[in-house]
């Protein structure tokens, strides 16, 4: 009697990872961490990484090319047949150095063992046919429904871009959903650059702060400096919210005293904040009592100047309490496709409403924590308007007090304290909005996709609403 066929601990762990997310029981971040993958040797890490996110970033014309050599196209599949499917899809097509009977096989096998034998054989059928078939071009499409498809996008999403952006802009943050993130990492010093380097790890400097390296080459995550959290890993896009918030006053001779971060997890703004305010006092609040834990740990070293709270960000009790007040709203993350590749299969148009309703009750809260003079940084790595400028917009009608600051002077002042290269003040000064807010668009600016705004609670007296 012959063994059974083999499947390897990559795509057992990809295959088992995506059916979670298909029950959208987690995120893939998440599950990428866990404890199970960890474990896999080095290169089955990576391929499982490579499978999962690919599969999602691809997902959409994945399932449309896999249409075409269905009896039934439209008949609901099983969960189980349909990862399996996408899986092998996704090797077949994208993965240049997987044989393509590892590919089938081991789909096929996936598919048996989830108890679906009779299926199986349909898949098997299923994925040489889309073998032995031309690959489809990779064009970028004429229009936005054309750029949807091609790019594996949501066809709604896709045309608000193009309506908002632009086709060519549109394209460009399709491109940046279809590609892995560069991974950043926050440098303070040169002896641990020095320490990278000579570890083998490769490194490029980023687009816009000093501090920042881009790794091209090598393990970080093995090296001495990670494991001892001499360097942090970090979003450039997201850094550079931190350091905004930490220059809000270089127009004045006012300092932040006293400091909220009304959404602080997973915490790393806030070190920024507390590294670049050393004699403040900062609380830092989370909805989710998990998170909150997460963050006492990972700031632990500025515990005496951090109060931790457990607090909904709309909820906010005190009044005038505050010199600066940082709304790193949870959105609908819509600049970070490329990192996150399932949020575009779970995000409905009908959630940007909600999500928006919600920031316009925590962006009041905060503008009435801060005092007369305080400002408001409120950011979201979302691109869509309804969360971004429409908010700022409907909380500037709602209160009368309160005025919109440009971030020109803040990105002068990074500029000059040598925070911000001058490469990067270029690339931030080009991407102010009329009223003085910055929008990073992926693919345009090379970090995820951001929205930062300044408000500030000018008191009854003051008339303008922008400066």
């Amino acid at each position: 009697m012959s063994a059974a066929p083999t499947i390897s601990a990559a795509r057992k762990s990809a295959f088992a990872i995506l059916l979670e997310l298909e029950r959208g029981r987690a995120h893939a971040d998440e599950l990428l961490r866990a404890p199970a993958v960890s474990a896999l040797a080095p290169a089955d890490r990576n391929l499982a990484t490579a499978l999962v996110l690919g599969t999602l970033r691809w997902q959409i014309l994945i399932d449309e090319q896999l249409k075409a050599f269905l009896k039934r196209p439209n008949a609901k599949l099983d969960a189980e047949v349909r990862i399996a499917l996408r899986l092998g899809a996704f090797q077949l097509r994208f993965l240049d150095r997987i044989p393509a009977h590892a590919a089938i096989g081991e789909s096929v096998e996936l598919a048996k063992r989830a108890g679906h034998h009779f299926a199986a054989r349909m898949v098997n059928a299923v994925l040489r046919k889309l073998n032995g078939a031309a690959p489809r071009a990779d064009a970028l499409g004429k229009n936005s429904e054309e750029l949807a498809l091609s790019q594996a996008h949501p066809s709604w999403l896709v045309e608000r871009w193009a309506k908002s952006y632009g086709l060519e802009a549109a394209r460009a943050i399709c491109r940046h959903g279809q590609t892995q993130p560069p991974l950043a990492v926050r440098i303070e010093s040169a002896a641990v650059e020095s320490e990278l380097t000579a570890a083998g790890v490769e490194l490029a400097p980023g687009a816009l702060l000093a501090a920042v390296r881009v790794v091209v080459g090598g393990d970080v995550a093995a090296t001495d400096a990670f494991r001892e959290n001499r360097l942090r890993i970090q979003d450039e896009g997201s850094q550079l919210v931190g350091e905004l918030a930490a220059h809000v006053f270089c127009d004045s001779d006012k300092k932040a005293a006293k400091i909220l971060d009304a959404c602080a997890a997973p915490g790393g703004k806030t070190l920024i904040l507390a590294e670049r305010n050393p004699e403040a006092s900062i609380v830092a609040c989370d909805v989710s009592s998990k998170r909150l834990d997460q963050l006492k740990e990972r700031l632990a070293n500025f515990a005496e100047r951090i109060e931790f709270r457990l607090a909904d960000a709309s909820e906010i009790e005190e009044n005038s309490a505050f010199d600066l007040a940082l709304v790193d709203a949870p959105c609908s993350g819509t600049g970070t496709l490329g990192r996150n590749p399932e949020i575009r299969h779970r995000l409905q148009p009908e959630d940007l409403e909600r999500q928006a309703a919600r920031h316009r009750t925590i962006l009041g809260a905060a503008l009435r924590a801060v005092r007369v003079g305080g400002r408001v940084v409120y950011s979201t790595c979302s691109l869509e308007p309804e969360e971004n400028e429409q908010t700022i917009a409907a909380v500037l009608a709602e209160n009368a007090d309160a005025r919109q600051i440009s971030f020109a002077p803040a990105i002068e002042s990074l500029r000059q304290a040598g925070i911000l290269t001058d490469d990067g003040a270029v690339r931030l000064e080009s991407s102010l909005t009329a009223e003085g807010a910055l929008r990073l668009l992926p693919g345009i600016v090379p970090t995820d996709g951001f929205f930062v705004a300044l408000l500030e609670r000018a008191g009854s007296s003051t008339s303008p609403r922008s400066a």
